[in-house]
């Protein structure tokens, strides 16, 4: 079921603070361009524009997830949450839509952290200017090192992503404490950034207002939450876990989301407070030596050439890598929902076809963007922000139906501080919006091209009989041949089963002496693809034996139930129908979303798929 499935015996997991490193390699390496961002958005109010992100992400964010957390403990993540709001195909629809926005976060953050790893790559003062014209192959060759580290499997990248987590944040806080000596040291620079801000913006109130405005453009700087909760089957559970409630995975993702928080919290308000203080504001301007790079550009400045190519390398590596908890959320996003709903082939289940996909995907989007990193910001921002608000939303109204009131307002209001972000974002950059809405398009069009494929599938995981079903079929084999006819209850009275007989002998030609089983599937919900199939059986007062059974598909299980039986007393059974009034193509069209329609014809398209010997197909009658 791929590799984010619940964990099996003897799966390998890993301790929450390995699989937080995971994460962390997206989340963490925002550090290579947040400050940047801060800067150039706020200005001199930067650091207060950020205290405000982290603000939100303290008492907004880490909230809301820890409490996906623990209502969604097998790698679902928030989707799963919602898609219980909506009942049958109006759910399917809004979970592909969410997962057409979270394709547009974790195949953008592959993306454009493989780019921006190469911005630094050949921006670095020891790499020769000829490099700076093949940054689209340099792009390549790194997403493609990515697919080939998840080709080798997750251990490998759970081991690779600690130990440069490990020496990026080790690098960050020699920066950050050097930066803040540089202004203990020379009191002046408070005093000058102080004036600035004073000069600028006037009264603190007015300070504080423009922060709240801006801090919507620095909404890069929360992401990695969502891909926190997806990799949770990655973390050590407990002997003690059940798998509906895994108490110490979930303790484990907890923890996995507090201290990334926590970590990511402090270098964020330290490095922006740092490089707006230290760097002068015409360096960050797009084309200047702080742009995009602005902790390096301090590292560099500060600590020497030495020290600032280091920095620069563990830079690369960690923006390189930092796709690789993106791929860890595709890998469990996709297998969990797509096959389940019909929309993808099986094949989908497994890892290694999944990520020569999402590679190849990650080349054309690169090619597309020609790797440029403002390209797709917007896109990145618009899929991390529509996640967190629709988390938000979800946790809302779970706490509702809780009965919860205080927590239910609380959780309101940071939904709709993220609404209010989200709506922000896309009125400033509305790019990010089309590119998200190409993926969802596709999503969609893929995803009902493979159900429309798989369509004639049995489409059943098991079959099994009760006491009184099996005792029906035991009956009709004693008699020498299994004779069902197929039947669409109305009062199910005595009369309308002794009036289908009739009919169904005359027209079908079914000899007196064979006794008739009524088969009756009743379509629960049409818009699930596969189902459990629990056959029941009921003696009328008759004496007329009927089968029945609650189904996705009514032809599908018709054809599943006719085989189990045929494996079961090896004899092969006969199937009877009527004809189906209207239109054939409004009848197949209600077969592909109802589970109904044209039901003879197809129940034999789908035993001719499933069965290839014509000798021991079961035989289908229409009259």
């Amino acid at each position: 079921m791929g590799p984010h499935a619940r964990p099996a015996h003897g799966t390998k997991t890993h301790r929450w603070w390995q699989v937080m490193c995971l994460t962390g390699v997206d989340y963490f390496s925002t550090l290579g361009y947040q400050p940047g961002i801060a800067a150039l958005a706020a200005g001199t109010l930067a650091p207060l524009a950020t205290i405000v992100l982290v603000a939100l992400t303290l008492f907004g964010a880490l909230p809301v997830y820890r409490y996906v957390a623990r209502k969604s403990p097998n790698g679902e993540g928030s989707i799963a949450m919602l898609e219980h709001l909506l009942p049958r195909w109006g759910g399917k629809i809004f979970v592909l839509v969410l997962l057409g926005f979270a394709a547009t976060d974790f195949l953008i953050t592959m993306t454009l952290s493989a780019a921006d790893a190469t911005a630094h790559f050949v921006e670095n003062p020891l790499i020769p200017d000829s490099f700076g014209g093949h940054r689209i192959l340099i792009t390549l060759i790194l997403l493609g090192l990515l697919a080939g580290v998840f080709l080798r499997g997750f251990t490998e990248a759970i081991t690779i992503a600690v130990g440069l987590v490990a020496v990026y944040l080790s690098l960050n806080l020699v920066v950050v404490v050097d930066g803040l000596w540089h202004i203990a040291t020379a009191s002046h620079v408070i005093v000058d950034w102080r004036h600035a801000m004073v000069t600028e913006h006037g009264s603190p109130w007015m300070m504080i207002a423009i922060a709240l405005i801006v801090f919507p453009k620095l909404a890069l700087g929360l992401s990695g939450f969502e891909t926190g909760v997806a990799v949770m089957p990655q973390i050590n559970g407990s002997p003690e876990d059940t798998p509906d409630y895994p108490r110490a995975r979930i303790a484990g993702a907890r923890r996995l989301l507090t201290t990334s928080a926590l970590i990511m919290s402090g270098f964020l308000i330290a490095s922006s407070l740092i490089c707006t203080i230290l760097i002068p504001e015409r360096d960050f301007l797009p084309g200047g030596p702080a742009n995009g790079r602005a902790l390096a550009y301090l590292a560099h400045e500060y600590l020497g050439s030495a020290f600032g190519t280091i920095y620069d390398l563990s830079t690369i590596l960690i923006l390189w890598f930092a796709g690789a908890s993106a791929m860890a959320g595709l890998l469990n996003l996709v297998p969990r929902y797509l096959p389940r709903y019909g929309m993808a082939p099986d094949w989908a289940r497994a890892t290694r076809p999944l990520v020569v996909v999402f590679a190849v995907i990650g080349a054309v989007v690169t090619l597309y963007f020609r790797a440029s990193v403002d390209a797709q910001g917007a896109a990145y921002a618009t899929g991390v922000l529509v996640l967190m608000t629709s988390a938000s939303i979800a946790v809302s109204l779970s706490v509702r139906k809780r009965g919860m009131l205080a927590r239910t307002i609380a959780y309101v209001v940071v939904a709709a501080i993220f609404l209010y972000t989200t709506i922000a974002n896309v009125f400033e950059r509305p790019e990010g919006v089309q590119v998200a809405a190409f993926f969802i398009v596709a999503i969609l069009v893929v995803s009902f091209a493979s159900r429309i494929n798989r369509a004639f599938e049995l489409r059943s995981s098991s079959i099994t009989f009760d006491e009184t079903a099996q005792q029906i079929i035991d009956e009709a084999v004693a008699g020498g041949e299994v004779q069902i006819v197929t039947h669409d209850p109305d009062v199910r009275s005595l009369y309308e089963y002794h009036d289908k007989e009739l009919a169904q002998r005359a027209e079908s030609h079914i000899p007196t002496a064979d006794r008739i089983v009524f088969l009756e599937v009743n379509v629960i919900d049409s818009s699930e693809f596969s189902s459990d199939l629990r056959v029941h059986g009921r003696i009328h007062e008759g004496g007329y034996r009927i089968l029945w059974v609650d189904s996705a598909a009514v032809p599908n299980s018709i054809a599943a139930l006719l085989l189990a039986i045929r494996d079961q007393t090896g004899v092969i059974p006969n199937v009877y129908f009527e004809w189906n009034e209207g239109n054939p193509i409004a009848n197949l069209l209600k077969f592909l979303f109802i589970g109904e329609g044209e039901v003879a014809p197809v129940t034999r398209e789908v035993l001719r798929r499933a069965e290839p010997d014509l000798a021991l197909r079961p035989h289908v009658h229409v009259g």
